[in-house]
């Protein structure tokens, strides 16, 4: 063989473009997308957020639940508590006279034109619903808020348009604030519609309170709430 073809032979051969360079750094990989793990994340949240969210209306449907079954204003403020005032026939009483049997409270006044005479007409209407036996363990009780006007005659009175076991309450400034202030009732003296100085309104609380023979609130009915339903669920309680 020739040197000439010998030297062609070794001739190194041009290396391709293409093929990686050997010692050179290989190319960076590509990040992958944030975006899979950003969905990944709101989704957890969601559920999060809704297993949060269902067990609180559970537990709130529960709460719900147990006060609709329950008569009892242990979970809020305490209603009822001492007194001493005057009865319709000037007789000085307190709580502790009407221990033993159920109450069925009212406050109002005597000169109410609608509501006191319409709350004390259902209390009548619910006890002879109730029958006999079942009635002789409530004792109905009209408080006045008015005790300026509303003197120990002038109730004696009064309570005798309605239920005859009505129990008429009034007594000096001080003790109706302290009785009022017991019952959570709120009640305000107007100023006169005109020159008589006894000719004003007096705005109250408009609840009739059933209370137990401990003395603690039972149960209470808004203004206006049908005497039959009443009959009916006091009858459950006694």
């Amino acid at each position: 063989m020739s040197d000439d073809k010998k030297d062609a032979d070794e001739t190194p051969e041009t290396p391709n473009v293409l093929d990686p360079v050997e010692g050179e750094a290989a190319a960076p990989k590509k990040k992958k997308s944030s975006g899979g793990k950003l969905l990944v994340l709101l989704v957890g949240i969601v559920i999060v957020a809704f297993v949060i969210v269902l067990a609180g209306t559970e537990y709130f449907a529960k709460r719900g639940s147990e006060s609709a079954g329950s008569s009892s204003s242990d979970s809020g403020p305490s209603v009822g508590g001492p007194f001493t005032l005057v009865n319709q026939k000037g007789k000085t009483v307190t709580e502790k006279d009407f221990l033993g049997k159920y109450m069925m409270v009212f406050f109002g006044y005597t000169y109410c034109p609608d509501v006191c005479p319409t709350a004390l007409s259902d209390m009548a209407a619910v006890l002879d619903m109730l029958g006999e036996e079942k009635a002789e363990k409530i004792v109905p009780v009209f408080i006045s808020v008015d005790p300026a006007r509303d003197t120990p005659d002038h109730l004696a009175e009064y309570v005798s348009f309605f239920h005859p076991r009505t129990v008429g309450l009034t007594g000096t400034e001080e003790q109706i604030k302290a009785v009022a202030r017991e019952y959570r009732v709120y009640y305000r003296k107007n100023d006169p519609a005109g020159e008589d100085p006894q000719d004003y309104l007096v705005d109250h609380t408009s609840i009739i309170y059933l209370m137990g023979p401990d003395g603690k609130l039972v149960t209470h009915f808004s203004h206006g709430t049908d005497p039959k339903a009443m009959a009916e669920r006091i009858g459950q309680l006694l």
